[in-house]
Protein backbone atom coordinates (compact mmCIF):
# COMPACT_ATOMS: atom_id res chain seq x y z
CA UNK A 1 0.00 0.00 0.00
CA UNK A 2 2.86 2.30 0.72
CA UNK A 3 3.17 5.88 3.05
CA UNK A 4 1.16 8.10 0.38
CA UNK A 5 -1.94 6.26 0.77
CA UNK A 6 -4.50 5.76 3.86
CA UNK A 7 -7.16 3.50 4.12
CA UNK A 8 -11.03 4.41 4.81
CA UNK A 9 -10.50 4.28 8.65
CA UNK A 10 -7.30 6.04 9.00
CA UNK A 11 -8.85 8.75 6.85
CA UNK A 12 -11.86 8.71 9.26
CA UNK A 13 -9.82 9.09 11.85
CA UNK A 14 -7.78 12.15 10.95
CA UNK A 15 -10.80 14.03 9.58
CA UNK A 16 -13.32 12.72 12.44
CA UNK A 17 -15.43 11.88 10.26
CA UNK A 18 -17.67 8.56 9.86
CA UNK A 19 -16.93 5.52 7.03
CA UNK A 20 -20.94 6.65 6.25
CA UNK A 21 -20.36 10.23 5.42
CA UNK A 22 -16.94 9.84 3.62
CA UNK A 23 -19.17 7.22 1.77
CA UNK A 24 -21.70 9.82 0.94
CA UNK A 25 -19.14 12.53 0.07
CA UNK A 26 -18.01 9.86 -2.79
CA UNK A 27 -20.89 8.90 -3.76
CA UNK A 28 -22.05 12.81 -4.59
CA UNK A 29 -18.63 13.22 -6.04
CA UNK A 30 -16.93 15.47 -3.48
CA UNK A 31 -14.30 13.48 -2.87
CA UNK A 32 -13.29 10.73 -5.14
CA UNK A 33 -10.22 7.74 -3.55
CA UNK A 34 -7.19 8.93 -5.17
CA UNK A 35 -6.67 4.80 -5.70
CA UNK A 36 -7.88 1.96 -4.75
CA UNK A 37 -6.22 -2.01 -2.89
CA UNK A 38 -5.36 -4.80 -5.02
CA UNK A 39 -8.64 -5.76 -2.97
CA UNK A 40 -10.49 -2.65 -4.23
CA UNK A 41 -10.29 -1.45 -0.91
CA UNK A 42 -10.64 2.66 -0.79
CA UNK A 43 -7.00 4.40 -1.06
CA UNK A 44 -6.59 7.72 -0.08
CA UNK A 45 -4.05 10.61 0.07
CA UNK A 46 -3.11 13.82 1.44
CA UNK A 47 -5.08 16.00 -0.77
CA UNK A 48 -8.23 13.85 0.02
CA UNK A 49 -8.01 14.37 3.40
CA UNK A 50 -7.37 17.78 2.92
CA UNK A 51 -10.34 17.66 0.67
CA UNK A 52 -12.30 16.22 3.08
CA UNK A 53 -11.29 18.64 5.81
CA UNK A 54 -12.87 21.64 3.74
CA UNK A 55 -16.07 20.19 3.39
CA UNK A 56 -15.88 19.42 7.28
CA UNK A 57 -15.48 22.57 7.97
CA UNK A 58 -18.31 24.09 5.47
CA UNK A 59 -20.73 21.85 7.37
CA UNK A 60 -21.78 23.43 10.20
CA UNK A 61 -21.73 26.70 8.76
CA UNK A 62 -24.57 25.45 6.55
CA UNK A 63 -23.35 25.29 3.09
CA UNK A 64 -25.30 22.60 0.82
CA UNK A 65 -23.37 19.97 -1.25
CA UNK A 66 -24.09 21.89 -4.46
CA UNK A 67 -22.04 24.87 -2.72
CA UNK A 68 -19.23 22.57 -1.27
CA UNK A 69 -18.91 21.45 -4.84
CA UNK A 70 -18.80 25.07 -6.05
CA UNK A 71 -16.12 26.01 -4.00
CA UNK A 72 -14.03 22.81 -4.46
CA UNK A 73 -14.49 23.56 -7.96
CA UNK A 74 -12.72 26.65 -8.11
CA UNK A 75 -10.09 25.72 -5.90
CA UNK A 76 -8.67 22.70 -7.80
CA UNK A 77 -9.17 25.16 -10.77
CA UNK A 78 -6.62 27.47 -8.88
CA UNK A 79 -4.38 24.48 -7.82
CA UNK A 80 -4.27 22.83 -11.24
CA UNK A 81 -0.84 22.53 -13.00
CA UNK A 82 -2.47 23.99 -16.21
CA UNK A 83 -2.32 27.13 -17.82
CA UNK A 84 -5.29 29.66 -16.96
CA UNK A 85 -6.86 32.14 -18.92
CA UNK A 86 -6.52 35.63 -16.91
CA UNK A 87 -10.32 35.30 -17.33
CA UNK A 88 -10.52 31.62 -15.59
CA UNK A 89 -8.21 33.06 -12.81
CA UNK A 90 -10.39 35.65 -12.05
CA UNK A 91 -13.43 33.73 -11.75
CA UNK A 92 -12.43 31.34 -9.72
CA UNK A 93 -10.55 33.78 -7.55
CA UNK A 94 -14.28 35.78 -7.14
CA UNK A 95 -16.19 32.38 -6.20
CA UNK A 96 -13.53 31.55 -3.35
CA UNK A 97 -13.93 35.43 -2.02
CA UNK A 98 -17.96 35.09 -2.12
CA UNK A 99 -17.32 31.96 -0.47
CA UNK A 100 -14.79 33.45 2.11
CA UNK A 101 -17.36 36.42 2.89
CA UNK A 102 -20.30 34.00 2.62
CA UNK A 103 -18.23 31.91 5.79
CA UNK A 104 -17.56 35.02 7.72
CA UNK A 105 -21.39 36.18 7.16
CA UNK A 106 -22.42 32.85 8.98
CA UNK A 107 -19.22 32.95 11.76
CA UNK A 108 -20.75 36.01 12.64
CA UNK A 109 -24.61 34.92 12.83
CA UNK A 110 -23.26 31.93 14.70
CA UNK A 111 -21.69 33.97 17.11
CA UNK A 112 -24.80 36.36 18.03
CA UNK A 113 -27.12 33.07 18.58
CA UNK A 114 -24.45 31.41 20.78
CA UNK A 115 -24.33 35.04 22.79
CA UNK A 116 -28.01 34.81 22.73
CA UNK A 117 -27.48 30.78 23.92
CA UNK A 118 -25.30 31.91 26.35
CA UNK A 119 -27.29 34.52 27.51
CA UNK A 120 -30.16 31.94 27.85
CA UNK A 121 -27.90 29.69 30.18
CA UNK A 122 -26.99 32.18 32.59
CA UNK A 123 -31.21 33.32 33.03
CA UNK A 124 -31.36 29.71 34.00
CA UNK A 125 -28.31 29.54 35.81
CA UNK A 126 -29.56 32.55 38.28
CA UNK A 127 -32.72 31.67 38.25
CA UNK A 128 -31.75 28.49 40.09
CA UNK A 129 -29.33 29.90 42.15
CA UNK A 130 -31.89 32.23 43.38
CA UNK A 131 -34.35 29.08 43.99
CA UNK A 132 -31.37 27.21 46.35
CA UNK A 133 -30.87 30.73 47.91
CA UNK A 134 -35.15 30.68 48.84
CA UNK A 135 -34.67 26.94 49.61
CA UNK A 136 -31.76 28.26 52.17
CA UNK A 137 -33.41 30.89 54.08
CA UNK A 138 -36.41 29.61 54.27
CA UNK A 139 -36.26 25.53 54.81
CA UNK A 140 -39.83 25.05 55.34
CA UNK A 141 -41.32 25.78 51.82
CA UNK A 142 -38.44 23.94 50.35
CA UNK A 143 -39.68 20.53 51.47
CA UNK A 144 -43.23 21.08 50.73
Amino acid sequence: MGSTHMQIGEVAARTELSLRTIRHYEETGLVVPSARSRGGFRLYAEGDVARLMVIRRMKPLGFSLDEMRDLLTATDLLDTEDELTEGERTSALERVAGFEEAARDRVARLRQQLARAEEFAETLSARLGHEAQRAVDNPRSAGG
